[in-house]
């Protein structure tokens, strides 16, 4: 599901004070996933359950068919602990 995609000058890094992940600026980093297209009542439901704590954030990514626009949750506070799942 979703068109594989790489975001680079950022890194997945720990959230102060929790166990979850957050991105964090890199200019050698790289971060892999996927460009996902959402219904609107989907993404509402990912805002509401994502909480106040992170921020939907334009950025561009690399995919196989070139750069293209996205959006990614990014919460500030990531420490430089790199996030292991």
């Amino acid at each position: 599901m979703g068109t594989p995609a790489t975001l680079t000058g950022w890194r997945r890094v720990v959230l102060r004070g929790t166990r979850y992940p957050t991105l964090r600026r890199d200019r050698r980093g790289a971060v892999s996933g996927a460009v996902v297209k959402l219904p609107a009542p989907v993404l509402r439901r990912l805002v509401a359950y994502e909480g106040s704590a992170y921020r939907l954030v334009r950025v561009v990514v690399q995919t196989p068919n070139g750069k293209t626009a996205a959006n990614a949750w990014i919460a500030p506070g990531g420490t430089r602990r790199p996030w292991r799942e």
